[in-house]
C-alpha cells in the first residue's frame, strides 16, 4: 500500500498534557535559525501540523513537536513547537516532553545519574538537566529563556464581566494573568469549560486593549495565551494555575475558529511568567523555589535562577522541573484516497 505520508512519533506527556514528538518521516526544513525553521516551516509546511493535532490522528488539546537539527553548535538537536491555532516560540511541557523522548530513545548521549546537553527553541536555547535512572529520564529540569513582567495590575474592560486586573508577561510566550476567584473562577476541572470561555474573553479584550511586543524580536507579540490564577489545593504549592491555549489566532471570528482548550500541565512558559510578576512585586526571591499546581493536582517546581535584563525591562531566568512519560510509539499515515487530509473538527468536542 502507497502512502502520501508517513511519519513516526512518539506520544508523551508531561505532568498531564500531551506532547507528541515527531522523530521521523519529516524533512528538515531551511533555515540559519530555528526561529527561521519555524517561521519556513509555518508558511510552507502547516498542513502536517493539522494532519497530526485534529482528528482523526489527533484532538483539541494535544500538540506536537518537530525534532529538528540545531543551527547553535551548543545544542543537541532544535524542535518545533505545534499547538492547535499557533506556533509558539517556547513551551515548558513540550521541552520535558521532547526532552524526555531524546533521551528514553537513545537519541541523546546519556550520562547517569545526571543528563546535560542543550536544545534550541525558536525563542533560544535550552539548557536541560535530566535525572537518570535505568535509562529512564526521572525528573527534567530545563533552564528557560529570560521572562519578564510587560506590565502589572492593568485595568482592561471585558464585555459580560467589566473592569479585570491584568498582567502581561513573557515566559516564552506572551500570557495575560488574572485572579480567577475574581471573576468568580475556583479553578477545578469542573468549570474547564468556563474557564476556556472567560480566559479566551479577557486575552481577546488584553489583545485589542494592551497588547505588546517582545523588545528583542518582534515577531513574538501578544498576548497569545492566558492565565488563571489562584490559591492552591494541595499543600505543598504555593498557588494553582489553569492556562487557557487559544484555538482562534489564525482566524478569530471566522466560521472555523476554535474556542482553545485548557493546559493539562501546570504550564512550564506559563509558570515562568508568573515567577517573572512575583518577581516583579518583591515576592519571589532570588533561588526561592516556587510550587506550582495544575488543574489535574500536578505540579511544576520553578526557580529563579538569575536577574537580568530584556531591553528595559528587568527580567529573570527561570528553571522548571517535571517529569514526562511515554505513553506510545507509532507510525502516523495518509492514504491518497483520505478525504480528510487536514483533518477535521466537530462540533462536540470542538464548538465555535
Amino acid at each position: 500500500m502507497r502512502f502520501d505520508r508517513a511519519v513516526t512519533a512518539v506520544d508523551v506527556h508531561a505532568e498531564g498534557e500531551p506532547g507528541r514528538v515527531i522523530i521521523g518521516g519529516v524533512l528538515d526544513p531551511p533555515g540559519g535559525s530555528v526561529l527561521e525553521k519555524m517561521l519556513h516551516f509555518q508558511e510552507h509546511s502547516d498542513a502536517l501540523r493539522l494532519l497530526m493535532l485534529r482528528e482523526p490522528r489527533g484532538y483539541p488539546a494535544l500538540c506536537c513537536n518537530l525534532i529538528v537539527a540545531a543551527t547553535r553548535r551548543e545544542a543537541a538537536a532544535g524542535f518545533i513547537v505545534m499547538e492547535q491555532s499557533e506556533y509558539p516560540p517556547m513551551s515548558g511541557s513540550n521541552t520535558i516532553c521532547v526532552a524526555t523522548v531524546l533521551i528514553e530513545m537513545g537519541m541523546v548521549p546519556v550520562k547517569q545519574p545526571v543528563t546535560e546537553f542543550f536544545l534550541e527553541a525558536p525563542a533560544g536555547l535550552v539548557k536541560i538537566t535530566a535525572l537518570v535512572e535505568d535509562n529512564r529520564a526521572r525528573a527534567i529540569t530545563f533552564e528557560n529563556v529570560p521572562a519578564f513582567a510587560f506590565d502589572l495590575n492593568v485595568p482592561i474592560e471585558v464585555a459580560g464581566i467589566g473592569t479585570v486586573n491584568v498582567d502581561l508577561a513573557y515566559g516564552g510566550m506572551v500570557y495575560v494573568i488574572f485572579d480567577g476567584p475574581s471573576v468568580g473562577l475556583r479553578l477545578s476541572s469542573d468549570e474547564a469549560g468556563d474557564i476556556v470561555r472567560i480566559g479566551e474573553m479577557v486575552r481577546r479584550a488584553a489583545r485589542e486593549q494592551r497588547p505588546v511586543t517582545h523588545p528583542e524580536n518582534d515577531q513574538i507579540s501578544g498576548p497569545t495565551i492566558t492565565l488563571v490564577s489562584g490559591p492552591p489545593s494541595r499543600t505543598d504549592a504555593d498557588l494553582k494555575n489553569v492556562v487557557v491555549v487559544s484555538s482562534d489566532q489564525e482566524h478569530p471570528g471566522s466560521p472555523h475558529a476554535l474556542p482553545g482548550a485548557v493546559d493539562r500541565s501546570p504550564c512550564g512558559t506559563g509558570t515562568c511568567a508568573r515567577m517573572a510578576t512575583l518577581h516583579a512585586r518583591g515576592q519571589l526571591k532570588l533561588n526561592q523555589e516556587f510550587h506550582h499546581e495544575g488543574i489535574l493536582g500536578t505540579k511544576f517546581v520553578g526557580r529563579v535562577v538569575r536577574e537580568t535584563s530584556v531591553g528595559r525591562y528587568p527580567a529573570i531566568v527561570p528553571s522548571i522541573t517535571g517529569s514526562g512519560w511515554i505513553t506510545g510509539i507509532g507510525t502516523y499515515v495518509l492514504d491518497p484516497d483520505d478525504p480528510f487530509p487536514n483533518g477535521f473538527t466537530v462540533g462536540d468536542l470542538w464548538p465555535r
